[in-house]
């Protein structure tokens, strides 16, 4: 499992850009600030206060009053800052974050995200999730590809959104794909498995690119 976790988190990691401003979901997302590439000089940003946060601390050497949105120990990098949260979050509806990525529990052709509740179910809750999927400049999904054996990736979202048509890009351990209007197109792909399984454990039909390549590690 946590192979697969960094699998993912390594591929979104090389989407990221120098001089990014970038703020990283709950869970899985996190551990994307620990692939950084080197000379990439990314700035991330947490919506509990931080800006110029650093990978996940080391065990045995956390500071109990550094953590991140989802109340895990991680570093700050020289120069960060700490805020209040109206002031976080009025960099993130300012439109100063270039990039989100964060879980989904399903995400649909046209770029609908549902991350924040099941009905009957006891789940953390939205968050930050709502004005970060809407003021950031790109949104990545970065999730396992299905839950269980159930689908997450689907023509349509069956439970309640999070917000609309705000996901440009699925990243999961089967391949990259990039959500376009003509629906979800597949880039990228794990040749651990075939395309006819990747559409398999897709609830959506992939457009494959006529560009396709192996999925970058």
């Amino acid at each position: 499992m946590a192979d697969i976790k960094e699998l993912i988190a390594a591929r979104v990691a090389k989407e990221l850009k120098d001089g990014d401003v970038v703020n990283l979901g709950i869970g899985l997302p996190t551990m994307v600030a620990n692939f950084i590439p080197e000379g990439v000089d990314v700035v991330f940003q947490s919506e509990n206060g931080i800006m110029g946060m650093g990978p996940a601390a080391e065990k045995g050497r956390e500071d109990v009053d550094i953590i991140n949105a989802g109340a895990q120990y991680v570093t700050v990098n020289q120069g960060a800052m700490f805020f209040d949260s109206a002031t976080s979050f009025g960099i993130i509806r300012g439109g100063h974050v270039d990039v989100t990525v964060l879980g989904a529990l399903e995400v649909d052709q046209c770029g609908n995200l549902s991350n924040w509740i099941v009905p009957g179910k006891m789940v953390p809750g939205m968050g930050g999730a709502m004005d970060l999927v809407v003021g950031a400049k790109k949104v990545i999904v970065a999730m396992q590809h299905t839950q269980k054996g159930a689908h997450k990736i689907l023509g349509e979202c069956m439970l309640p959104y999070t917000a609309v048509g705000v996901v440009d890009m699925i990243i999961t351990e089967m391949g990259v794909m990039e959500v376009t209007k003509e629906g979800i197109l597949l880039k990228e792909y794990n040749p651990d498995y075939t395309l006819e399984q990747i559409q398999e454990a897709t609830g959506a039909q992939l457009i494959i690119s006529p560009d396709l390549r192996e999925m970058e590690r």
